[in-house]
């Protein structure tokens, strides 16, 4: 009789159990790494604000689970831009980027599951043709091409961050102008270089000969004081010095007879 009175309780677990299992893949569910993951209430909408981290989670069967990989992406794309001047240019751009990991509710709200197609290949697409509009090929190819680049990275950077996007990278892989153009810069680039070479020359000549000309003229002046400055008593004063420590070298033996014309000392012979 007591067994019957357990008999309810145990049919109502036995069917509680197989509901759950038989809602287990709807109510059960597991965030793998480099995922994330937002709930959408049919009674109350996106819960865009509660992100779902890697790890088992629980959730009422009859909400809608919505994943996103969060690892890193890469598009890579081939377009044809104008320059300042209307001339056809080709360029071949990488991008690296992944959602915002805490936001990607609101992403979700704005694009859906599209936002690579719908999002980051306008915007990239977009601002390559804005910022190399503003430049000459010879300056994209050539004289400004860091300039170009940094200008491409930071306002499309700055574009997909309002937008719930992180930008890893941006890569201009190649700049491809037409055989004629790039012929003719290079040869412009060629010539400069030449002309930059010969009057690095030239100023090195000048300076030399300016260098040349002012040591010309130290030397004239220096000439010029000690001529002015050679008296006949200066002179005679000086042969007698020489004379003197000449005649107290232990090296030498000088005999001297009378004087010369000058009123110095005659040397006749020493060893």
């Amino acid at each position: 009789m007591s067994n019957r009175r357990f008999l309810p309780l145990i049919i109502i677990t036995f069917i509680v159990l197989f509901v759950v299992i038989l809602l287990s893949s709807s109510l059960f569910f597991t965030i793998k790494p480099g995922e994330r993951a937002v709930i959408f209430d049919r009674f109350t909408g996106l819960k865009k604000d509660k992100i779902y981290q890697p790890g088992f989670h629980i959730k009422a069967p009859w909400n809608e689970l919505i994943l996103y990989d969060v690892t890193e992406s890469q598009v890579e794309e081939t377009m044809d831009v104008l320059d300042k001047n209307g001339l056809s240019i080709r360029v071949d751009v990488t991008v690296r980027f992944h959602p915002v990991y805490d936001r990607v509710g609101y992403l979700h709200e704005i694009f859906r599951g599209d936002y690579v197609s719908r999002l980051v290949i306008p915007e990239v697409r977009s601002t390559v043709r804005k910022v190399m509009g503003r430049y000459t090929a010879e300056e994209i190819y050539s004289t400004k091409r860091s300039e170009v680049e940094t200008s491409i990275i930071e306002e499309t950077e700055d574009i997909l961050d309002v937008n719930y996007i992180t930008m890893r990278a941006l890569l201009i892989r190649s700049i491809n102008l037409p055989e004629q153009i790039k012929m003719a810069i290079e040869n412009k680039l060629k010539q400069e270089q030449e002309a930059l070479a010969y009057q690095f020359r030239l100023d090195r000549e000048k300076s030399e000969a300016e260098r040349k000309r002012i040591q010309a003229e130290g030397e004239a002046r220096a000439n010029e004081i000690i001529n002015n400055s050679l008296t006949d008593r200066l002179l005679k004063m000086r042969g007698i010095e020489a004379t003197t420590r000449l005649a107290e070298s232990e090296n030498s033996k000088v005999i001297i007879i009378g004087s010369g014309a000058d009123g110095l000392p005659i040397i006749l012979g020493s060893n």
